[in-house]
């Protein structure tokens, strides 16, 4: 039997250590929270809940740390690429498939609350913004509508990515803590961040049946 298991360790593909799976991690994650934040069809909430499973497990220092930084920067600088945008096609007498495309995703009602809740509270509705799931855009369309510069746009915006970094990583360490091995731990994580995205559907959805 020794020389079966002496055959299978040097003839299985060696699992990637954690130095690689860091090196080819951060980088990833990196780019699919930026271009979701620019193109919101990506679950960038799953993305970093999951990423925040497999660094719980990991031993390596500071893992944590960098999927927290990684994931608030990438949003950030999407954000505010997407906003630029967003006024550049303001400016602009024949508007731009970016403003188009901010505008299809806030729908009448999103917009009309979130101009009267920016009118009131200012930045910290933008901080609201990106912990409410489909929150993001109407919020954003507003600051455009009110013709914030992108730099005013920008100040209040990175509170926001750090609190929205913060509140999915802890959603994957719950999910992480729950179950030894990284990958049911995963699938944990990703339960719950649907459940929380569905939270505000479910709720409005009752209040319309009430009304």
């Amino acid at each position: 039997m020794n020389w079966l298991a002496v055959t299978a360790t040097t003839t299985l593909p060696a699992l990637p250590t954690q130095s690689t799976q860091q090196a080819l991690g951060y980088p990833s994650l990196f780019l699919l929270v930026l271009f979701g934040a620019l193109v919101p069809i990506v679950p960038t909430g799953a993305l970093v809940s999951s990423a925040a499973v497999v660094a719980f497990h990991q031993t390596a220092p500071f893992s944590l740390a960098l999927v927290f930084v990684t994931a608030s920067l990438a949003a950030f600088l999407g954000d505010a690429t997407l906003y630029w945008l967003g006024r550049r096609g303001m400016k602009s007498k024949n508007g731009s498939r970016w403003l188009e495309a901010i505008r299809s995703r806030a729908p009448e009602d999103r917009l009309e609350q979130a101009q009267e809740k920016l009118s009131e509270h200012g930045v910290a509705v933008l901080v609201l913004s990106r912990l409410v799931p489909a929150g993001r855009i109407p919020v954003m369309l507003a600051c455009l509508m009110a013709q914030w510069p992108l730099r005013r746009f920008s100040r209040g915006n990175l509170p926001a990515c750090l609190a929205w970094a913060v509140t999915y990583q802890v959603i994957g360490i719950l999910g992480g803590s729950l179950f030894p091995e990284p990958w049911e731990g995963v699938v944990a994580a990703i339960a719950l961040t649907v459940l929380v995205s569905a939270v505000p559907g479910v709720v409005r959805r009752l209040r319309g049946v009430s009304r």
